[in-house]
């Protein structure tokens, strides 16, 4: 019987944790959940211990520590699931209704890797374009915001995510399910914060994601675009 292991990297994520974690609990069953690993890379705000006490409410959340990188958090976490099917979520996206029955059925269809279709809680034209556009399986409309699912076969096939790169993991990974023709998108909607577009500004922001994707096109070390990051988003 296929059931799920959700997988949460969070740093300084205090805000929306909790949240997050009584989304889940309520919109799926739980005799399709194994458990939810959260994942903390060493956060200065109360994220460790909400977690902690939300884990003395409900035994299937299982909090780790981990070093900060979500490449590291998250093959760590894939140590301890006990589901045949990883769900990499990030703490600021929620998922559709019924998303753990939803990615269920794919595989059970064969579709052993995908995403859902992603939706911004933001009304700009350009944020609506971008999650419209993401329904479609072209490569370019993939990212990390739209969730992740893949059986744990797979991803011991292909190695896990790539520790080398504290960014840009999540398309690396998707990198090499795509040279297998290996990606369902799955035409329910996740929701996710639009809160970096606000925080840096919208077409400040696309840009720089831009400069990443080329920089990494063009041959540019896990280093460089990791420093790129630091520089331009993560200040």
């Amino acid at each position: 019987m296929n059931k799920i292991s959700i997988i949460i990297p969070i740093l300084n994520e205090s805000k929306t944790i909790v949240s997050l974690l009584q989304y889940l609990i309520k919109n799926s069953s739980s005799t399709n959940i194994s458990e939810i690993i959260v994942v903390d890379g060493g956060s200065k705000d109360e994220s460790f211990k909400l977690v902690s006490d939300f884990n003395l409410l409900n035994d299937k959340v299982i909090l780790m520590s981990s070093e900060r990188g979500r490449a590291t958090q998250m093959n760590l976490g894939k140590q301890k699931a006990t589901g045949t099917i990883l769900y990499f979520l990030h703490a600021d996206s929620f998922p559709p209704n019924g998303f753990d029955q939803l990615i269920i059925n794919e595989v059970k269809k064969g579709n052993l890797a995908g995403c859902f279709k992603m939706k911004f809680n933001h009304h700009h034209w350009w944020l609506k374009l971008a999650s419209w556009l993401t329904k479609f399986k072209w490569r370019a409309c993939r990212g990390g915001d739209q969730s992740q699912y893949i059986t744990k076969e797979l991803f011991k096939e292909i190695g896990g995510f790539n520790e080398h790169y504290m960014i840009y993991e999540d398309n690396l990974l998707i990198n090499e399910l795509y040279k297998r023709n290996l990606f369902k998108v799955i035409q329910k909607s996740i929701v996710t914060s639009a809160r970096l577009y606000e925080r840096k500004g919208i077409w400040a922001l696309q840009y720089h994601f831009l400069t990443i994707y080329l920089k990494r096109w063009m041959g540019a070390s896990a280093e460089d675009i990791y420093n790129y990051y630091k520089k331009h988003i993560a200040s």
